[in-house]
């Protein structure tokens, strides 16, 4: 059986970022717009929300009925009447002014996430900005992930193997310049591969000597390495093509240091991890603090979404960090140089606003208070896409009474130019 998709328009786009030739990366039509030329000097000083498209939480895509396990919370009730799409926990620049973009396992463990199928949306954002535009997300179509030809050597959920939330947990996605798409997923953690249409390709690659609580291998119940979701939450892919840069959330079972989230290097030419490894460190402020996205700047560079788990008014790490590979300190962990505080961004012009009944961190400063930020792309020099997982029902970080889900939201930031 073949996995299902819907006809979309295949991109052709050069494998390595040019990020910085602005001229290139103009897109009117989708609502973005390059913010410089290339001899303009930028006049940005402070990270400032240039534009905001909100994706209902209540808009439920084709597919069978879903959510049969799932608690009801913040008003909604169970089954759903389709599949919902539970925020984005990776998204690429699709070209034209279109995203590919990712849900995770669907509602939060393997338990109750059997009836949610895995997908990647082809998403178009008419992106409110200061020019105008609605400020909506048009779906336009998805891909199915399945395993027609058995390559995966444990039971799927369903007979059809189609796969779904019970049989991975996907956090990050990234797409070889051959239309090949690779996933780094929790339960594992494994590295996951398909074809352009979803079809799995190989067998899921798992981390050497690292297992979740949930990896369908694990010998003993208590032989768990790394907590359950912590995985491959972030994942970069470098700009020749060449390597992935999965990373783990959290900090291993036996680490001394429990703020050490570790950057692994998969040779995809091998078809296998290198011993090359990065330490990354989070802030001492907040030990218990994830990697949300993990994504290539250039060459060298890279940014990472470091966040809290708390939202709403409680919510205090939701921050962008650069890191180059090449810069390590005293104790071996990368250099970090703050980039977004994504919970402090300039909006001048009232782009979040007017500000919808109940709705909190809208205006000047405007602030994403969402418990999970967990996609970053960047679009160029100055400015960065970032979406949520808005854990559907459960996130209501957005609203001041804690009492209908998150939406799922794409801003973009202008920041201060990100040049070498």
């Amino acid at each position: 059986m073949s996995a299902p998709i819907l006809p979309l328009l295949e991109e052709k786009r050069p494998m390595r970022r040019l990020l910085f030739l602005s001229s290139l990366c103009a897109m009117a039509s989708g609502g973005i717009a390059c913010s410089t030329t290339p001899n303009e000097p930028s006049t940005v000083k402070e990270p400032t929300l240039t534009s905001r498209a909100i994706l209902p939480a209540n808009l439920y895509q084709p597919g069978q009925p879903s959510g049969s396990l799932v608690t009801p919370d913040n008003g909604v009730t169970v089954p759903f009447a389709g599949q919902p799409i539970p925020g984005f926990s990776g998204i690429l620049d699709a070209g034209g002014g279109e995203f590919w973009a990712m849900p995770d396992n669907g509602f939060g463990t393997k338990n109750n996430s059997g009836d949610f199928l895995l997908r990647i949306y082809r998403i178009r954002p008419d992106f409110r900005t200061e020019r105008g535009g609605s400020g909506t997300i048009e779906v336009l179509g998805f891909v199915q992930l399945s395993d027609p030809e058995g390559k995966i050597p444990f039971t799927l959920s369903r007979q059809d193997r189609l796969l779904t939330g019970a049989d991975f947990d996907l956090e990050s996605v990234r797409r070889t310049a051959a239309g090949d798409f690779w996933f780094g997923e929790e339960f594992g953690p494994f590295l996951l591969h398909t074809d352009s249409t979803g079809k799995v390709l190989e067998a899921p690659i798992p981390l050497p000597n690292v297992q979740s609580p949930q990896n369908p291998f694990l010998p003993r119940e208590d032989a768990w390495t790394l907590r359950a979701s912590r995985g491959f939450e972030g994942m970069a892919l470098s700009t020749d093509g060449k390597w992935l840069y999965p990373v783990l959330e959290g900090a291993l079972r036996d680490d001394s240091d429990p703020r050490r989230r570790i950057v692994n290097q998969f040779d995809l030419t091998a078809g296998k991890y290198t011993d090359q490894k990065w330490n990354y460190r989070v802030d001492a402020e907040f030990p218990d603090a994830v990697i949300g996205d993990f994504t290539t700047l250039d060459d060298h560079r890279f940014l990472a979404i470091e966040r809290d788990d708390d939202q709403g008014e409680q919510a205090r790490q939701k921050k962008i960090y650069l890191v180059d590979m090449r810069r390590v300190d005293a104790d071996g962990y990368l250099e970090k140089q703050l980039v977004v505080d994504l919970l402090r961004i300039r909006d001048p012009r009232g782009i979040s606003l007017p500000a919808r009944s109940g709705e909190f961190g809208v205006g000047d400063p405007f602030s994403f208070p969402l418990q999970s930020v967990e996609s970053l792309e960047v679009l160029d020099s100055e400015r960065l896409l970032i979406a949520n997982d808005n854990n559907y029902p459960g996130s209501d970080g957005r609203w001041l009474t804690r009492d209908r889900p998150d939406d799922t939201e794409l801003i973009i930031v202008r920041v201060p130019p990100l040049r070498p």
